[in-house]
């Protein structure tokens, strides 16, 4: 990784984890966050209509979703489990789309360029695994593996979540929408991913 995508990394990592660990969603111009959109959250949105938070969240979460795909197709070499098999079908078909309308948000807004590149992400970056994570993961197999995927997954997820509290207050409704739809599938495969690795 070069300085300048160290600098890049390490910048975004602390924005996001200090949203989350607060809490909170900056909503500049929205009196006590209570949805009163003021001129000012209103005009740092650009003429797509996404304001920065919302193309920050894109930026970061892009990667995020990238990650969770690549760990779910190594699911279908790697696991003859149906019910881990199925789950992550059902995560690359959520988080694709998800990745292709986010791509849209930053193509629109000119915003195209990734600042963040998935393969020097993992260490600190809200549920991403580390490199070492994704080396132990790609050379399980079997019951390991659906251990580790699981584990891993729950905590990628756990990550999502956060993340999408970013947005959530958003000026505008399709990011809105898009948070909503990540935490209410992610939270239902986080409780259904700790029951099957109860009975595992």
């Amino acid at each position: 990784m070069n300085k300048t995508s160290r600098l890049v990394l390490s910048g975004a990592t602390v924005v996001v984890a200090g949203l989350a660990l607060a809490g909170c969603t900056i909503n500049i111009g929205t009196p006590n966050n209570q949805g009163e959109h003021g001129g000012m959250m209103n005009s740092s949105q650009n003429s797509a209509g996404y304001s920065q938070q919302d193309l920050m969240f894109a930026e970061m979460m892009i990667p995020h979703h990238e990650q969770a795909v690549e760990m779910s197709t190594l699911a279908e070499t790697r696991t003859t489990n149906a019910e881990v098999l199925a789950l992550a079908k059902q995560i690359k078909d959520a988080q694709t789309p998800e990745i292709e309308q986010m791509q849209g948000w930053l193509d629109a807004s000119g915003s195209s360029e990734k600042t963040m590149d998935m393969d020097h992400m993992g260490h600190g970056m809200m549920g991403m695994l580390s490199d070492e994570q994704m080396t132990a993961l790609e050379n399980s197999q079997g019951a390991e593996f659906d251990r580790l995927y699981l584990e891993g997954m729950i905590e990628h997820h756990e990550g999502a979540i956060q993340m999408a509290h970013m947005i959530e207050n958003s000026d505008n409704a399709e990011a809105r929408k898009l948070a909503e739809a990540i935490v209410t599938s992610q939270t239902a495969e986080i409780k259904q991913m700790k029951q099957m690795l109860a009975a595992m």
